[in-house]
């Protein structure tokens, strides 16, 4: 904030105090019991206002709330650049909060670090942990039960992108994935983009009318194999998905696959590693475990 802005917001707010202060002063009218006939002049319905004091404890109220704002831009942020007597900050608030909730649930955390992530995932307290974990960090975007979204995938089955072992999916956690399905309609044009969508979509036993598979064989065999393989059973370490087991993470239809194909698909899993590593290998055993129900 400029000086400017910050010398701005202190006369405004001093002078509007200033202002209801002088406001209640100059209304009123001696004590609660100078009470009179006079009115203001006007009336709605044949409902006339009297002239008279405001009550002795709304008065007092009034000045209860004017000294508790006085006290409270002392003490507190609010006048510009002023930081408070206190030197209160909303960052400094979280943090602290940070570290009380660290201090108390660590110990809870570390009676599983030892531990591989498939001796956690059989454990029922500590999946109920990393489900909670789960629930606030990954649930946006995975969903509360964990099945995924158009666009995020469902980590209850046993189809993985990026590999389903403990390690693969604690670096997926960890460091998160960027995947990269390139734009093909430039290279391989509108024909190339229909014949291979409906190859792909044969590829997992579904049927295509009016493509032809033999061409859409050809360019997937020219421009697709590099990532997904020759048998279109994907990469783990290129996140390159199977393309055989029916599983679509953009829609399986003609118009969706052909989009993919045509445009290309840009997912992120943004990297967790602010958690910690404790939180990490509980939300990597939850996640392995919720496979293991399948």
């Amino acid at each position: 904030m400029s000086n400017f802005w910050s010398g701005y917001i202190i006369v405004l707010t001093l002078t509007t105090l200033g202002l209801i202060l002088w406001l209640l002063f100059a209304t009123r009218k001696g004590q609660r019991s100078e009470q009179t006939e006079e009115t203001l002049g006007h009336a709605f319905d044949g409902i006339e206002e009297y002239d008279n004091p405001l009550p002795r404890w709304w008065f007092i109220l009034f000045m209860a709330t004017f000294i508790f704002s006085a006290i409270y831009l002392v003490l507190f942020p609010g006048l510009g650049k002023w930081p408070g007597v206190l030197g209160w900050t909303q960052v400094n608030q979280y943090e602290r909060e940070v570290e009380r909730a660290e201090a108390q649930f660590a110990p809870i955390f570390a009676r599983y670090a030892n531990l591989s992530v498939e001796e956690v995932a059989r454990d029922p307290e500590a999946v109920r942990i990393g489900q909670r974990l789960f629930a606030v960090n990954c649930s946006v975007c995975h969903g509360s039960d964990a099945r995924g979204a158009f666009g995020f995938p469902n980590l209850t089955d046993n189809d993985w992108i990026w590999g389903g072992s403990p390690e693969q999916i604690h670096t997926t956690i960890a460091q998160g994935r960027q995947a990269a399905m390139p734009a093909w309609l430039a290279v391989i044009g509108e024909d190339g983009v229909r014949n291979v969508a409906g190859y792909v979509r044969h590829l997992s036993g579904l049927e295509t009318e009016n493509v032809n598979l033999d061409a859409g064989k050809q360019v997937f065999q020219s421009t697709c194999v590099a990532c997904h393989g020759p048998e279109g059973k994907g990469n783990p370490m290129l996140g390159a998905p199977d393309l055989t087991n029916d599983t679509w993470l953009y829609g399986s239809s003609m118009l969706q696959v052909q989009h993919t194909i045509r445009y290309g698909r840009n997912g992120n899993m943004p990297a967790q590693a602010h958690l910690g590593e404790d939180k990490i290998h509980m939300l990597t055993a939850y996640v392995y475990s919720l496979s293991l129900e399948d």
